[in-house]
């Protein structure tokens, strides 16, 4: 799908849907001149080559897209800058879907190449075209823009995994189950949401990362044929420390996860140690009674106890008392 806008009053304005077909060389002549941003998503071979035709530009294919070597990702060509970051889709779900996109920034427009839907492109879309919206001046603006959009996004996402985080804290270390087996039960559960937490923070991390070096690559590009106003300047910077900041968040997010699934894992340990503790001085506490028991089951001849009316009796006490006094001695000694 190819999406088109055109700057109209510093704001933007969609100019066409194009869904399969490219239009005819002349309309896209006497149209592409006002075209200010480009955004395919998941573009078919004709929109890709309306585009390329548009822009005198080779747009990358999606392999060269989802290499990871810097170089592939971040580079100049027929004075263009190509800029490809690492984004998140379904951040609204516990299992984010990690996808390139990339960035083709000329003096006069700009394209985005995505294969995925992002809520941060729709909303900069709708804030854009609004006539309340922050002034477009140019394409690196709008760039800019969107940049922003999905570190906000990632912002929003970071607050609910912190929330969500706080919450699991409680219920690992405040939470009192009544039998033992659906405590650790609970706390396998938890070890699982801890997972699904770091793995989302682990591409939180990554697409940030790639933030902060498409924002650095672009600030230290010079071009001479566009020159960044103070607006787009001052956004540069902020996008730069926004990214950090969020970085360093993510990380501390990151630590509490490990420290939490640490915890757990211990909590885990204390209650099957309980269990083996359990076994442990009952094995004890019901040994002197089977020492006595099998004393008295002896079949030899001279036993004066067994002629002995009060015998079985007494058996049966001493085997209680035996059992009695480890059990209250263990108790003494806060073993139990």
């Amino acid at each position: 799908m190819l999406r088109t806008y055109v700057r109209a009053d510093d704001r933007l304005r969609a100019a066409a849907l194009v869904a399969e077909a490219a239009p005819s060389p002349e309309t896209a002549v006497a149209n592409e001149a006002a075209v200010i941003w480009y955004d395919l998503v998941e573009p078919s071979l004709a929109e890709s080559r309306h585009v390329e035709a548009s822009l005198g530009l080779t747009l990358p294919s999606r392999d060269e897209m989802e290499d990871i070597e810097l170089s592939a990702r971040l580079y100049q060509e027929n004075g263009a800058e190509f800029m490809t970051m690492t984004a998140l889709t379904n951040l609204d779900g516990d299992e984010p879907v990690k996808t390139p996109v990339t960035f083709i920034l000329t003096d006069c427009a700009l394209a985005t190449l995505r294969y995925g839907e992002s809520r941060a492109f729709a909303a900069f879309a709708a804030r854009a075209v609004r006539t309340n919206g922050h002034a477009l001046q140019n394409a690196e603006v709008v760039m800019l823009g969107l940049i922003e959009a999905m570190v906000d996004r990632m912002a929003d996402v970071l607050e609910r995994i912190g929330n969500e985080i706080d919450g699991i804290s409680r219920s690992i270390f405040r939470a009192k189950a009544a039998r033992s087996n659906k405590k650790q039960q609970d706390l396998q559960s938890l070890i699982e949401q801890l997972g699904q937490k770091g793995d989302f923070l682990s591409g939180i991390r990554e697409s940030l990362v790639s933030v902060t070096r498409l924002v650095a690559y672009h600030a230290a590009t010079e071009n001479p044929g566009r020159k960044s106003g103070k607006e787009a300047r001052q956004m540069i910077k902020l996008l730069g420390r926004d990214a950090t900041s969020l970085g360093d968040h993510a990380a501390f997010l990151s630590g509490k996860i490990n420290f939490l699934l640490d915890a757990t894992l211990g909590l885990i340990n204390l209650e099957q140690n309980q269990i083996i503790k359990i076994f442990t001085v009952a094995s004890v506490v019901f040994l002197p009674p089977t020492l006595v028991a099998s004393v008295y089951g002896m079949n030899f001849q001279l036993m004066p106890e067994l002629q002995w009316s009060l015998g079985y009796p007494w058996a049966i006490l001493l085997m209680i008392a035996s059992a009695a006094l480890p059990f209250l001695y263990f108790k003494r000694r806060g073993w139990l």
